[in-house]
């Protein structure tokens, strides 16, 4: 398992990265100021774009893995290495994301905690209504991890 920074044609990662985000416009509003990790295991399995949110803070933006790969660790660990790499560049790791019974345990199992709430984001921001695991999201809930 190798993960890598990718530094360029990162559009090249649409599909998976479209996993996490649904709308391509969406995407495009931080793929190039963000950077992006990916984790290779025989292939790309999954990736991790990440952004500089001042103050200490860098925001998980896009986190997706291939759906048959999913539950064998691979975004675990996408996400165990950003943490070590900015320990001490960085004091917070942040992610936003819906109130989905599938996303939100997976991230407080890795030791993140709610810190906020963006009401309606996912309502007002994209142009479908957007369910998962049967869940309408409508907003946004901000979870960090100190580094």
């Amino acid at each position: 398992m190798e993960i890598r920074k990718v530094t360029e044609n990162k559009k090249r990662f649409l599909p998976l990265l479209l996993l996490a985000d649904e709308e391509e416009r969406m995407v495009d509003r931080y793929l190039e100021r963000g950077t992006m990790y990916v984790l290779d295991d025989g292939g790309v399995k999954s990736e991790c774009v990440v952004t500089d949110e001042g103050g200490g803070v860098l925001e998980i933006k896009n986190l997706a893995t291939l759906p048959s790969e999913q539950g064998k660790g691979y975004a675990s660990a996408l996400i165990e290495f950003v943490a070590q790499k900015y320990k001490g560049s960085h004091c917070a790791l942040r992610v936003g994301t819906g109130e989905s019974p599938a996303t939100l345990p997976f991230y407080e199992k890795l030791g993140f905690v709610r810190v906020g709430r963006i009401p309606r984001f996912f309502a007002d921001n994209y142009e479908k209504p957007i369910v998962d695991a049967g869940v309408l999201l409508v907003d946004m809930v901000i979870l960090e991890r100190p580094l």
